[in-house]
């Protein structure tokens, strides 16, 4: 699987791509995107090491990547650009990652309502048997969620 390729669109490039700073720093590349889904993979990083005797990821490396993937997904879903965020986002892990190995996430929207989007999300090492973790997520969609100054 070769990483989507957004150079030629802007807007996809600043969203999904490498001008996206979290994006960026943590490398994710997105796999595949389609409506309501996308998958992500993110790569195995020393600094991204929660336990230096096992080099197994931080958890919050693996919620940064499912909810990285969950709100592309949710971008996907709406019929235009516009800001979303993370409401709730529940995460099970199911097993310890894999020291040394790339992660990969993929998210599906399951509902869109006016002001929120459900999202079901699972991440996986290729090639290994289930997923290092699930996750379920709700989304804000709306222009409410703009930033103020003034907002103390």
């Amino acid at each position: 699987m070769t990483p989507m390729d957004t150079d030629n669109n802007p807007a996809l490039k600043s969203i999904f791509g490498e001008d996206h700073p979290l994006i960026s720093h943590f490398g994710m590349e997105v796999m595949e995107i389609d409506k309501g889904l996308a998958v992500v993979r993110l790569p195995y990083r020393g600094f991204m090491v929660g336990n230096p005797e096992t080099g197994v990821l931080h958890g919050g490396v693996m919620t940064t990547l499912i909810d990285s993937a969950c709100g592309i997904a949710v971008f996907t879903a709406l019929p235009r650009l516009q800001p979303i965020a993370t409401l709730d986002l529940r995460i099970d892990y199911m097993r310890p990652s894999t020291p040394h190995k790339w992660l990969m996430a993929r998210a599906k929207v399951t509902r869109v309502t006016p002001n929120v989007a459900f999202v079901v999300a699972e991440a996986w090492h290729e090639g290994e048997d289930g997923p290092v973790a699930t996750a379920a997520g709700s989304f804000m969609i709306g222009t409410k969620l703009t930033h103020r100054e003034d907002a103390a």
